[in-house]
């Protein structure tokens, strides 16, 4: 809390605003660390605070003024600009969408990255009508301009987004949306105020959000009845060319398994990010699995098998325990769990409760959301 404490001092000292334009929290969020909404009594107007955007980004902040009812900035303020709730929105990262969806706003949407690969059927009806963006390392910044788009929702990965400094100087605003930082999975489905607030419909968000909230915690909270035959151990992902990446332990999938009632079989090296580990020490944490999850581009166990020689001795393996999160492909061949499962992580959690305690959950037994067991 002091360290966001210092970033907000460092922000507004930086803006010129002395504070004076946050003088009321209009939103704080009680599991996201990422960003929070402030304003000025009297004003309708609002700032969208944002800092450490990306990884390692820890001295960072940015700030977006929503200009309503003609009200200006204060002086001396120096973030991102928009004139009136957004109606036209760029989106770099398809994990928005899924944020758009929940809010009924993916109407909004005049540009997507990869729209091809995009599952939502709002997005797909209107295909025809939505610019192909581009990726952040090549993006359509003639077509951004000609399509009237009234800000751009970028991310930053380890350092800032290559768009950044082109569309400061196309005058074209921007806004980091850094859910995928947030270690609490709860914490990144809470950016669907900040993207509400955008839109100058916090309310809605806030209650799709509180929605959200209060499923995934009775999910969780009816895990604790059901522990007494102890916790599986969970294995994560496959190679990714010659690369085997484990999640950290403090990561928002590895904060679900945990909240399903597993136990994640890797406890990292203390850092927040992904690492890469050896195919032996990949073996090892497998052999202790009872259950193997998101498996990638791998489809089938045949293909694992293949793809992770020796690892078919595995107990999980054995066991034909293996699940991945492909189960809704898009007609593109994109995979709508990344598209929708930051913003909906009880469904993710359901389908791993199920997963885990197959034979003492009770409820649904019809096809799981997101995953689908490996044959």
């Amino acid at each position: 809390m002091c360290m966001v404490a210092a970033l907000f001092s460092a922000s507004c000292s930086s803006s010129g605003t002395g504070g004076r334009a946050y003088g009321t929290v209009l939103y704080g969020p009680e599991y996201a660390s990422g960003f929070d909404i402030v304003g000025e009594k009297g004003r309708s107007s609002s700032v969208i605070r944002v800092f450490a955007p990306w990884q390692g980004a820890d001295s960072t902040a940015m700030e977006l003024f929503i200009s309503r009812n003609g009200e200006r900035p204060p002086a001396g303020f120096s973030g991102q600009v928009i004139k009136g709730n957004a109606s036209s929105l760029a989106v770099m990262s398809s994990s928005y969408i899924g944020f758009l969806s929940c809010l009924g706003a993916c109407g909004s949407v005049a540009a997507v990255s990869g729209k091809h690969f995009i599952s939502s059927a709002d997005i797909r009806a209107r295909a025809d009508m939505i610019l192909e963006a581009g990726s952040d390392s090549d993006p359509d910044y003639e077509g951004l301009l000609a399509s009237g788009t009234d800000i751009v929702l970028v991310y930053g990965v380890t350092s800032a987004s290559p768009m950044e400094k082109k569309l400061k100087a196309l005058g074209i605003p921007y806004v980091y949306i850094g859910e995928y930082l947030e270690p609490d999975p709860l914490g990144r489905a809470e950016w669907i105020v900040a993207i509400a607030e955008i839109l100058g419909c916090r309310e809605k968000g806030e209650e799709v959000f509180s929605s959200i909230s209060h499923r995934y915690d009775s999910l969780r909270m009816s895990v604790s009845r059901i522990l007494e035959g102890g916790r599986p151990a969970v294995m994560l992902n496959a190679p990714y060319g010659d690369m085997w990446f484990m999640a950290p332990a403090g990561s928002a999938i590895a904060g679900i398994i945990e909240d399903a009632g597993g136990r994640y079989v890797y406890s990292g090296d203390g850092t927040n990010r992904s690492v890469p580990v050896s195919r032996e020490t990949a073996f090892m944490l497998a052999s202790q699995a009872d259950i193997w999850l998101d498996t990638g581009s791998i489809r089938s166990l045949d293909d694992l098998c293949k793809a992770c020689p020796g690892f078919s001795s595995v107990r999980c393996v054995r066991n034909r325990m293996v699940y991945n999160n492909d189960a809704r492909m898009s007609p593109g061949g994109g995979n709508e769990f990344w598209e929708t499962s930051p913003a909906r992580p009880d469904l993710v959690l359901e389908d791993l409760i199920r997963i885990f305690h197959a034979d003492t959950v009770s409820g649904p037994r019809g096809p799981l959301y997101y995953y689908r067991r490996l044959q």
